[in-house]
């Protein structure tokens, strides 16, 4: 049975979030890096793949996957025995809610901050940094609590969440005044399995 392959771009944070789950995951796969400086993602090969023309693209066997939250819940389900994605609905209602702030404050402030100042993307900085640190807040108030953002261990909520916040301060966003986030990301890094992201 050949193995996954797994479309990315070493820059992707939401590729990333794909990478790491896999390597938690202790899954084999092959890593194709599809240059989106160069355009890659646009042509038509790719596009067969993905017509939305982004990274991250999951290929399992017949199976094709595009976008980070859909890819991230298919490896939960397919390889991660329940561990992952709880089966109680209360908890299973909480990972999505957390899914929700990742692909919100999360990408439209911390990720859109650093895409700003990195590759020199047309958002407007101030207002993305506002909104990534109302997300980093959100998360600051529920780990005061807890070591992770549901139940009493690391679900894809806490994957989804990481890299982003992870890579903040590239955004110019501090993450001084979130001691239990910082105490978090920690916490992600001893999981077994846990990869940098220019791994």
């Amino acid at each position: 049975m050949s193995c996954p392959v797994l479309y990315s771009y070493p820059l992707s944070g939401n590729a990333y979030k794909i990478r790491l789950l896999l390597s938690m995951l202790d899954v084999e796969y092959r890593l194709v890096n599809i240059d989106l400086i160069e355009g890659e993602q646009l042509e038509e090969a790719f596009l067969k793949l993905n017509p939305r023309a982004q990274v991250p693209v999951l290929q399992d066997g017949e199976t094709v996957i595009w976008d980070s939250m859909a890819i991230l819940f298919y490896l939960a389900k397919q390889y991660g025995n329940g561990e992952w994605f709880p089966d109680d609905v209360s908890e299973a209602t909480q990972v999505m809610q957390w899914l929700a702030v990742s692909e919100n404050e999360l990408l439209y402030g911390l990720a859109r901050a650093r895409a700003t100042l990195l590759l020199k993307r047309p958002f407007d900085l101030k207002q993305c940094q506002a909104e990534g640190k109302n997300g980093l807040s959100l998360l600051e108030k529920r780990l005061q609590t807890c070591a992770w953002l549901v139940g009493s261990r690391p679900t894809l909520a806490d994957i989804a969440c990481y890299p982003y916040v992870f890579m903040a301060p590239a955004g110019e966003i501090s993450l001084d005044d979130y001691p239990h986030v910082r105490g978090w990301l920690e916490n992600i890094s001893k999981l077994p399995g846990w990869l940098p992201m220019n791994a």
